[in-house]
């Protein structure tokens, strides 16, 4: 397999950016994504990180019912999934608190990632240093097992 396009979650990960990234893979998360719609001259308000066309781009993946702040997340990160060759989701992650819009947009993100059926790898959020370790190291394997930047597996 070539060089794998991995999206993260949650996308704002830096940790597992870097990561996959030093794995030579391509992550996808949020950063970039955001950095894309902060250069547009028209926005006028970076804290929203958003236009007003965000929610109905969002229709592409549910219905109008569904609230707009669902809506307009799913326009920056859906995108990413359907780009994804794999993904790795950390799961109960303190990064995930927010709104009842960020919690049903999560939900709908790892819907998204087992409905297209690509590799993925499900990991708890590590409590202490050796949990950590442990995550790292089962990701570490994952990403060895997409291949290297020749598009050759690696063992070990």
């Amino acid at each position: 397999m070539r060089v794998a396009k991995i999206f993260i979650f949650p996308p704002n990960s830096l940790i597992l950016y870097d990561l996959v990234k030093r794995e030579g893979h391509t992550p996808l998360g949020l950063g970039e994504e955001v950095s894309k719609n902060l250069n547009k001259p028209e926005l006028d308000s970076p804290p929203m990180n958003i236009t007003p066309d965000f929610p109905r781009r969002g229709l592409k993946w549910v219905a109008i019912e569904v609230p707009s702040g669902v809506r307009g997340r799913l326009a920056l990160m859906a995108p990413l999934v359907e780009e994804a060759d794999a993904a790795i989701i950390v799961e109960e992650s303190e990064a995930l608190f927010g709104c009842a819009s960020c919690a049903r947009t999560n939900e709908f993100l790892i819907y998204l990632i087992t409905q297209k059926k690509i590799p993925f790898i499900k990991v708890p959020y590590p409590g202490n240093e050796e949990e950590a370790k442990v995550m790292l190291s089962k990701i570490r394997t994952f990403l060895k097992t997409l291949g290297d930047k020749n598009g050759n597996t690696r063992n070990s």
